[in-house]
């Protein structure tokens, strides 16, 4: 596992995060930024993918359930090689392939179509299901937002997992506290999800989800878990990584002006080259 080379990769992908919705003037920063930490560490230390052959049959799966927060799968995928990080800066426009939300008829690595929420995490478990009946040693790996949790199909999902002993699917909880019209406890308060999803069957690992070192170590603890679905409940912070985005729910859905977009620019500039240097 290589700890400073992911808090690079997570680095830059905050600087196309912001890049993309900027330059679309719309799209979803708050919660892209908050998830960046586990997508960088799970694609740079545990997804066995080949840029190559992006539909391998064999191959580990994300399933990006959370689908609006596509700004953050995209710049993984492009900085993995999946296709020219230059194109990302055409997100939401006329005739671009990266759509507002993942499509994976048109977007090479993207798993699963997804936006609708609930309905991400239902596809990871069939995607589970199948490739363990097919006898594949692939992992899925599913990310859910909090408010998400609102919907009663991720709970059908998550007792099928466990029924069925999905021991191949890991799932990671984007626990930011915010969803698009307030504090999660405001709008639905859903109390302990740990709890929750330990009632429901699951192995539940609790982490600093914007801190790799963590999550390197919650990713390990759910791979060496064979007794069903494991998920990672990462505590993190919307708009991480740039200072009047975080903790701001009403970065959810907007994109920055001109101003901003230089303000979050250069303090992103700053952690890059910090860590370029330690």
């Amino acid at each position: 596992m290589n700890e400073k080379k992911t808090r690079i990769l997570a680095a830059r992908m905050r600087k196309w995060i912001v890049e993309e919705v900027y330059t679309a003037q719309s799209g979803h920063p708050g919660g892209s930024l908050s998830c960046t930490d586990f997508l960088a560490t799970v694609y740079e230390n545990y997804m066995h993918i080949d840029p190559e052959e992006p539909g391998k049959k064999d191959r580990d799966r994300l399933v990006l359930s959370k689908g609006h927060c596509a700004p953050a799968l995209y710049a993984v995928l492009a900085l993995k090689g999946f296709f020219p990080t230059e194109d990302l800066k055409t997100l939401r426009q006329t005739d671009s392939y990266l759509q507002g939300h993942p499509n994976m008829n048109t977007v090479p690595g993207v798993d699963m179509s997804t936006g609708s929420l609930g309905q991400g995490i239902s596809a990871a478990v069939g995607m589970a299901l199948a490739c363990r009946d097919q006898g594949y040693e692939n992992r899925i790996y599913a990310v859910l937002g909090d408010g998400e949790c609102d919907e009663g199909q991720v709970w059908e999902a998550s007792m099928c997992a466990a029924h069925y002993g999905l021991n191949n699917l890991c799932a990671f909880l984007d626990y930011n506290g915010l969803q698009i019209d307030g504090k999660t406890s405001d709008v639905m308060n859903t109390k302990s999800l740990a709890s929750k999803f330990k009632s429901f069957g699951w192995h539940v690992i609790e982490c600093d989800g914007n801190n790799i070192g963590e999550l390197i170590t919650a990713l390990q603890e759910a791979q060496n878990w064979t007794n069903g679905p494991s998920i990672i409940i990462g505590h993190t912070i919307k708009g991480k990584g740039v200072s009047f985005m975080e903790g701001d729910y009403t970065w959810h859905g907007k994109a920055p002006d001109q101003e901003q977009y230089e303000q979050a620019m250069d303090e992103l500039d700053l952690a890059l080259k910090a860590l370029e240097v330690e």
